[in-house]
């Protein structure tokens, strides 16, 4: 199945309605990068009138994670994920529509090939950066990823 942003977003509605009603959504996807969407607003800010730092991690791991999807889904192969750390940094204040861009998907398909190829668990560290309208980094998130094959019952 290939992976589009309207199946992710309607993904997002059933299976994650908090990044869905915070205005969520992935924009693109293809093979090397993915950028995922989010615009500030009354339900996703902080007191401070910006996007709420949970609200721009679930974006940025959402533009990690699904190059992670789409690569296990290119595979055949039943593998499980998990996020194993995070970490974030903020660089300015986050208002209007921020877009996180990763473009870490072709480190993704080795990650895999590696998994599937020697059945051992993969880590690895995928980034994820926010740009607001102007084109300035607004926060850079570094998530580790574990991937491994799941076991034949």
């Amino acid at each position: 199945m290939k992976l589009t942003p309207s199946k992710i977003n309607k993904f997002l509605l059933f299976k994650l309605p908090s990044a869905y009603f915070s205005g969520v959504r992935l924009k693109e996807i293809n093979q090397e990068e993915a950028t995922v969407t989010v615009k500030h607003r009354w339900i996703n800010q902080n007191p401070f009138k910006s996007l709420y730092w949970a609200t721009q991690g679930m974006a940025s791991e959402l533009a990690t994670g699904v190059l992670v999807i789409q690569e296990i889904e290119n595979s055949g192969k039943k593998i499980s994920m998990l996020v194993r750390s995070q970490k974030g940094t903020f660089t300015k204040k986050a208002t209007g529509r921020i877009h996180f861009v990763c473009k870490d998907g072709l480190k993704v398909k080795a990650a895999i090939e590696e998994a599937v190829k020697t059945g051992e668990g993969q880590s690895l560290t995928l980034y994820a950066e926010g740009f607001d309208a102007s084109g300035e980094s607004v926060s850079n998130f570094e998530y580790e990823w574990g991937i491994k094959l799941r076991k034949k019952k």
